[in-house]
């Protein structure tokens, strides 16, 4: 209970509208996340209320900001920012990848426990990925510089789809190294309740 409340009171300090049902399965997944750490070390964030600010929340703030469908996380960990953005939004579907076994495990029975059918988890290196269809937008946190996510990942989207880079400070110097072919579309400072420390929201595009 006393997670639900703190998650509650995070959400009413933002922007962001979520039903009874998002914030149990938001919870739930905390818990699984804190439960399955304890073996497989998916996280450096040992406190579950720490979880709720620098996972739960960084990741749903940046929702509001991504444009389409269908999107697919690359080198997601535990399932960040995919989880919580399939749970805000139903409607949308989410791949998510990562070249770990243990970590697709894990979203397989997070998945399960939380009854999401808009998750698809895949156990792959993101460059031998080839989806069937590209996607509207490709999703990464804490995964790679920009210019490593816009070269391994320039397969899995065209030119409509984005690349969304979740950083820290303003990536600048990646920025300027990116190569020819990409632009930058839009930087977003993204504002995080009771989290101290800068985020901005890079989104990318391929040019013709």
């Amino acid at each position: 209970m006393e997670l639900t409340n703190q998650l509650r009171a995070l959400v009413k300090k933002s922007s962001l509208e979520l039903t009874d049902l998002q914030i149990d399965q938001l919870v739930g997944y905390v818990k699984l996340l804190d439960k399955w750490n304890k073996a497989y070390n998916l996280t450096s964030v040992r406190d579950p209320r720490d979880m709720l600010v620098k996972h739960i929340l960084d990741s749903l703030m940046n929702g509001p900001h991504l444009k389409g469908n269908n999107f697919i996380d690359v080198g997601t960990g535990p399932g960040l920012p995919g989880i919580p953005l399939a749970i805000m939004y139903p409607e949308r579907n989410f791949v998510l990848l990562d070249s770990l076994g243990k970590r697709i495990t894990f979203l397989r029975q997070v998945i399960f426990e939380l009854k999401l059918d808009n998750v698809t988890p895949v156990l792959s290196r993101v460059e031998k990925y080839q989806p069937d269809i590209p996607f509207d937008g490709v999703l990464s946190r804490a995964f790679a510089s920009l210019v490593d996510m816009v070269t391994w990942c320039k397969h899995l989207v065209d030119n409509n789809g984005r690349f969304y880079a979740l950083k820290g400070i303003y990536p600048e110097d990646e920025l300027n190294a990116l190569p020819a072919g990409i632009e930058l579309v839009a930087s977003v400072i993204i504002e995080v309740p009771e989290l101290t420390g800068q985020r901005h929201l890079i989104e990318l595009k391929k040019t013709d």
